[in-house]
């Protein structure tokens, strides 16, 4: 399928205490966005209304604290700014082409509803990929061998590690699938989802594989990358080693959003020139 090639605009609504947030989402490289959006088949949606939201506001408690953005139907994207903390968010703007990515995906799809992981794992694709830290973090949540119907119930669960454990399986999941069929794998499966056909039919029309079976496949695939530490030493301290590893890339990871939270609101408390209407 073909889209009219349309220019993508970040359109941001924002009280003044989040002015900040809302500039530095006006100045995110749009072009890089949509060439990103290309290379995974994707088109690039028109007119994005982006809304945010403080935690203080009403609304922000109605909904969970682990949510740090939604993208609703093909334009609309909601972010609560102060939770931009966790994985598979480093920093405000890769939430913001992680939503973007979402609404790609509602258009590409007709806005057909996708399987969570998929959606997930493109939009992470689409946007940063994923660190070495989480890579790490993998080695743990690979031990399961999940199938597909065991990845969407850790979608659905309360628990934030699992919800975690669940995004890194996805992005996992779609990285291997872009190296294996093609880096415009998705958008061709959610186009043949938009023209009609199922999720499990259009995945099998491009990638000749079952989702089940491309899971297998990008398990194995891990495993070998990381056969290296069973073979190095015994089980046990292999654990212990991976639990390091792990520990040693969070806390990195965490050190680094502080110190770039600091750097925001020290730039924040710096007198500036009078506004100017947009």
């Amino acid at each position: 399928m073909t889209w009219a090639l349309i220019a993508l605009q970040l359109i941001v609504n924002a009280p003044p205490a989040l002015t900040a947030d809302a500039d530095r989402i006006r100045a995110v490289d749009v072009a890089r966005l949509e060439e990103a959006l290309k290379q995974a088949g994707l088109p690039s949606p028109a007119d994005v209304q982006i809304t945010l939201i403080p935690d203080d506001d009403p609304d922000a408690r109605r909904v969970p604290s682990w949510i740090v953005g939604l993208a609703l139907g093909e334009r609309d994207i909601v972010i609560f700014p102060n939770r931009v903390l966790a994985y598979p968010y480093d920093s405000l703007e890769s939430v913001v082409r992680h939503e973007v990515a979402h609404l790609a995906l509602n258009v590409a799809s007709g806005d057909t509803r996708l399987p969570r992981w998929f959606h997930e794992g493109v939009a992470t694709s689409v946007d940063t990929g994923w660190s070495m830290g989480a890579r790490f973090q993998l080695l743990m949540a690979m031990l399961a061998r999940p199938d597909i119907a065991q990845l969407t119930r850790l979608f659905t669960s309360d628990a934030v590690s699992d919800t975690q454990q669940a995004y890194l399986l996805s992005a996992l999941l779609v990285d291997d699938l872009r190296e294996r069929y093609g880096a415009a794998v998705p958008g061709a499966i959610a186009s043949r989802v938009g023209a009609g056909a199922s999720f499990a039919e259009a995945f099998v029309r491009e990638t000749g594989v079952t989702p089940d079976a491309a899971a297998a496949q990008a398990w194995a695939g891990y495993r070998r990358w990381t056969a290296w530490v069973p073979a190095v030493t015994d089980p046990s301290a292999a654990w212990l080693l991976i639990l390091l590893l792990a520990f040693i890339a969070f806390i990195a990871q965490r050190r680094r959003r502080i110190l770039r939270r600091q750097r925001w609101d020290e730039e924040e408390s710096q007198p500036s020139g009078p506004a100017v209407p947009d």
